[in-house]
């Protein structure tokens, strides 16, 4: 069944298909928040103004007539002055100069309400275009705060090179840069895999007296080398901390932590937390343990899983509302139904809040069989309570209508995540282009893929690999080949821009 063959094409900004999927913006269910619904979910299948008068009594006037000392010169005052009018503006002038200062206040408002609601939904290139603007105005004023937001929605969006651009433009415009300006840079290299140019900007950090790497620096750059497996590179970062006197906190031996466990360096993961043990300023906390839960559940080891949960019970270790979701995700992934309904019941019982993340878990699991009943319930729990739909909750969405073989509804999806205004970032694309392949709709997926750079949202590596295998298993070899030069010269063209802001 093609996607094409459906009565409407994979549009993001037509107008919302009818759909049994409630709309998150219905007032009415507000009402209904303070009430927990009966989740049967799974065993269902599983200035003032001044107001001060002016002086009217006789003895006030003639206080203010003598406005001189003896062998002074004698001044007057306006009141001593017969038949004296001060040549005050009239008010009707100062009516219409507040009314414009009021109205440009607004606009400064507005202006600053926009960017600031583009840089909430992660629309940077919106957010961009905003902050441009704002630029031109003549009562713009830099701030180290508006370059902070967008260097990291920059970075978390997948635009180092521009978070670099704009950081040069801040220090061009007078902006002394800080360690918490340079880490933000720092860390978008970080979340992009650029390593060298995250190494090039700790060296020049430590060439600035006022701009020194800190903790959060190096543990920034750390996770970075955790995430591509360069654990060689760790150690050097270490003896780096301890010759500048920079002590690594929980968070920096977390970070090591995750990343031996899921190179499944089980050795070593235990070796660190044995030293957490020990330690008296890094101590284990409940990020720990859920760090630990994390790699095994991802690994899809649920009885180890289990068996790390009780050991840190016994460090007097106790779990929080993103510890159970790591549970409900794990038993969600493994159809282990009981379990997650057991453990979403506990947290009830505890007064553990379910959070968008809880739902997402809960619906993933449904997505991936295909059980579009159960997700689109789960959905309604969801919205019933308040919760908020991310891009992570359309990604599960089109995935499992996708595999139920629902291409009408993933194209609703698609529009009513458009109309809510879901962050369309990588992964969301992805799920779309997955969605066409699935329905055996090439030109649909092309259509996606074009929007999506139109969009200025760049192909990661899993948009290249599912659509040159989508392409190969066609026998489309000319395609798969324009793909993988697209590719080559994108990473070529990122090269460049970054060899040219080093």
């Amino acid at each position: 069944m093609g996607m094409a063959s459906a009565s409407a094409s994979l549009s993001f900004s037509s107008s919302l298909l009818p759909s049994p999927l409630p709309h998150p913006h219905d007032t009415k269910t507000k009402k209904h928040r303070a009430q927990v619904p009966n989740f049967n979910l799974i065993h269902c299948s599983v200035t003032s103004t001044n107001k001060h008068t002016s002086f009217s009594s006789e003895s006030a006037v003639a206080a203010k007539k003598k406005l001189w000392k003896e062998g002074e010169y004698p001044g007057v005052s306006e009141t001593s002055i017969p038949g004296y009018r001060s040549k005050r503006t009239p008010i009707k002038n100062v009516k219409k100069k507040l009314e414009r200062k009021a109205k440009a206040k607004a606009w400064v408002n507005t202006v600053a309400e926009t960017f600031s609601d583009h840089v909430l939904k992660k629309q940077w290139f919106q957010a961009l275009q905003v902050f441009e603007m704002l630029k031109e105005q003549p009562f713009y004023q830099p701030k180290e705060g508006t370059y902070m937001k967008l260097l990291v929605l920059l970075g978390k969006s997948g635009q180092p090179e521009l978070a670099r651009k704009v950081f040069n433009e801040m220090v061009e415009e007078g902006i002394e840069p800080t360690p918490e300006l340079y880490t933000a840079l720092l860390a978008a290299y970080c979340r992009n895999s650029l390593i060298d140019e995250a190494f090039a900007t700790l060296n020049q950090m430590k060439t600035l007296p006022n701009c020194q790497p800190d903790v959060y620096t190096y543990s920034t750059l750390i996770k970075a080398c955790v995430d591509a497996m360069r654990f060689e590179l760790i150690e050097t970062l270490y003896q780096d901390m301890d010759e500048r006197s920079v002590t690594p906190n929980t968070v920096t031996q977390n970070i090591v932590l995750g990343g031996y466990g899921k190179a499944g360096m089980f050795d070593q993961m235990e070796r660190v937390l044995s030293g957490m043990l020990e330690s008296v300023t890094c101590k284990p906390d409940v990020w720990t343990m859920n760090t630990i839960l994390s790699v095994f559940a991802n690994k899809g080891q649920v009885d180890m899983m289990e068996r790390w949960y009780e050991k840190f019970r016994n460090f007097g270790i106790d779990p929080e509302t993103r510890t159970f979701n790591i549970l409900i995700g794990a038993y969600g992934k493994k159809r282990m139904y009981d379990k997650m309904s057991s453990v979403m019941e506990y947290m009830r019982k505890l007064q553990f809040p379910w959070t968008s993340s809880t739902y997402n878990n809960v619906i993933e699991a449904f997505s991936d069989m295909g059980d579009a009943k159960h997700m689109e319930y789960t959905f309604e729990q969801m919205h019933a309570e308040g919760m908020k739909a991310d891009t992570k909750t359309f990604c599960c969405l089109i995935n499992g209508y996708a595999n139920a073989g629902l291409f009408h509804k993933v194209i609703s999806s698609v529009r009513l995540a458009s109309k809510l205004q879901i962050a369309e970032n990588v992964s969301f694309y992805n799920a779309v282009i997955s969605a066409c392949i699935k329905a055996d709709d090439l030109m649909e997926m092309e259509r996606v893929y074009k929007r999506m750079k139109e969009k200025h949202c760049r192909p990661d590596s899993e948009t290249f690999s599912i659509m040159t295998e989508a392409y190969a298993k066609e026998g489309m070899n000319d395609k798969v080949y324009a793909l993988e030069q697209e590719k080559l010269q994108m990473l070529s063209e990122a090269s460049g821009h970054r060899q040219q802001n080093i």
